[in-house]
């Protein structure tokens, strides 16, 4: 897992098969990078991620439905798009990657929600996520063109009733999901009207 020059390579060059991830110490401290193809595993390491939920200009938010090609959670309907960071890249531009990659958006207004958001979560076919994921919040321009090896299929819906859906579903959802919307730090954020009202 030893960070080299040749893995702090800009989004542009990296073929999606040499991808590699930032590895952390418990702390959350970069202690080496490793194949992100490789990453998942029954007792995945402790590794950067992100989530972004995006919003439209009428207060709804987007949600995606997994490929069903995925190792883990095919088929659960999430957050818009989660993602990695490369070795060297910031957040910003990982979630401007990503969104192009897997929705074909453009975003704005990229603001932190959860900074600090940290989870592991086992697949019922044991693979494991385990990530310190920060969580974004975002607005759309456009609609999704949908990348069929990321997302199967998309919908706008409130942020009300996307809560209610988890709560009366869980299993439907992404584990990710379920917290993030429960976290009573993020309500504001998740609250269209709030939102609006905080010019976010």
């Amino acid at each position: 897992m030893e960070d080299t020059e040749a893995d702090r390579v800009s989004p542009s060059e990296t073929d999606a098969s040499l991808e590699r991830v930032v590895v952390l110490a418990e702390d959350g401290t970069p202690i080496g990078t490793t194949p992100k193809s490789t990453v998942h595993t029954l007792d995945t390491v402790l590794h950067l991620a992100f989530s972004c939920h995006v919003f439209n200009n009428a207060g709804d938010i987007l949600v995606t439905r997994r490929s069903l090609g995925k190792r883990a959670w095919p088929g659960v309907w999430t957050n818009a798009f989660c993602g990695h960071p490369l070795p060297g890249e910031s957040m910003t531009d990982a979630i401007a990657r990503r969104a192009g990659f897997e929705l074909g958006l453009t975003l704005t207004d990229v603001t932190v929600a959860l900074p600090d958001f940290r989870y592991r979560a086992t697949d019922a076919s044991g693979i494991v996520e385990n990530e310190i994921c920060p969580v974004y919040v975002a607005t759309a321009v456009g609609s999704p063109v949908l990348n069929p090896d990321e997302a199967a299929e998309y919908a706008w819906t409130s942020p009300t009733a996307l809560r209610r859906a988890v709560t009366d579903a869980p299993w439907a959802f992404s584990p990710w999901l379920a917290l993030q919307l429960a976290d009573t730090d993020a309500t504001a954020l998740f609250d269209s009207s709030a939102r609006e009202a905080d010019g976010v």
